[in-house]
């Protein structure tokens, strides 16, 4: 059960495998089924087993953690967790992605696809040709880290619930960095449509979208100023979806736009997510587990590898106003 396993450092040294994994591992999901904590995870039963509340009014402080020392060997995967969960609310990457990739690598090669022919085929014709090619050089992975300077002193008695409120932006800061990756990496070499003037009106913006003839663009990322020239359009009165209070908002004609601060002042970015770009992760979040567990902190470093590459080239369009 899981109130009888010994917590160690060494959980978080074992190749290829997570904490949690490592830990499911001595203490499987399976054993729990149609049981009150049949909803819960490896490590969050370990939380319950050493009453340690991390969110709500009544949560924990830092210290509850050191109670003990096995119970101190969770603190770093909750660090990873909290952190991941900021980097998740602002990346873009599942979003805009077609695939996410895992690599043991350093760097690595990305492929395309490029069509040639036509299809039907008549009698006595070749057959259209789609070749898939490894790109010429290897990339290396790139890595987004950003470092929270504190000691254990500073932060023993927050709460958790506040302490997490830290952590996930200092995921979030590295979440933009990587919207900025993506952003970089789609635009270079994108077919780049500019419109007359300083705006942009709901004509130019049907007609973009109708630009993309081989793919169904279902996705733009907007500039902030971009954006809110856009909502202001008398046609997005129609717009349907979740509101400007999450940063994305249907067109009429079914476009997600998207509020994306990454992106360059007066650009928008269209592209048919299922085909356009492959994400390949180097990592998960990673954390300096070492130092937090014997509270020598100073700093909390979190960081991800991580590289991009287009796919399908046709399935990314640019849009500029002509004060570029």
């Amino acid at each position: 059960m899981y109130d009888n396993i010994r917590l160690d450092r060494s959980l978080y040294n074992i190749t290829g495998k997570s904490f949690t994994q490592a830990l499911t591992e001595l203490d499987p999901d399976e054993g729990y089924k149609n049981t009150e904590l049949s909803g819960l995870d490896a490590f969050e039963r370990q939380l319950k087993r050493f009453d340690i509340k991390v969110s709500g009014l009544d949560s924990d402080r830092v210290e509850k953690f050191f109670v003990s020392s096995q119970s101190a060997v969770l603190f770093p995967e909750y660090i990873r967790r909290m952190v991941k969960k900021g980097l998740e609310r602002v990346c873009l990457a599942e979003t805009v992605c077609g695939a996410v990739s895992k690599t043991d690598g350093m760097d690595y090669r990305g492929f395309s696809l490029t069509s040639s022919g036509a299809c039907p085929t008549g009698q006595g014709e070749e057959m259209a040709v789609t070749e898939m090619a490894l790109q010429t050089n290897s990339r290396e992975m790139v890595k987004f880290a950003e470092l929270l300077t504190c000691t254990y002193e500073a932060f023993r008695k927050q709460r958790l619930e506040a302490f997490g409120i830290v952590l996930r932006e200092l995921g979030a800061t590295v979440g933009r960095a990587l919207n900025s990756y993506i952003c970089e990496t789609l635009i270079h070499g994108a077919d780049d449509y500019t419109v007359e003037g300083e705006s942009i009106t709901y004509a130019d913006l049907a007609k973009f979208w109708s630009n993309m003839d081989t793919h169904e663009m279902d996705m733009m990322l907007c500039s902030p100023e971009l954006m809110a020239q856009i909502l202001a359009l008398p046609e997005m009165k129609y717009c349907t979806g979740e509101g400007t209070a999450s940063g994305r908002v249907s067109t009429p004609y079914g476009v997600t736009l998207i509020k994306c601060s990454q992106m360059p002042q007066g650009k928008l970015l269209g592209i048919d997510s299922s085909a356009a770009a492959e994400l390949i992760l180097g990592s998960d979040v990673v954390v300096d587990h070492d130092r937090l567990i014997s509270k020598q902190i100073d700093q909390i470093s979190c960081s991800v590898l991580a590289g991009m590459t287009k796919v399908m080239g046709d399935a990314v369009r640019v849009l500029s106003t002509s004060e570029e």
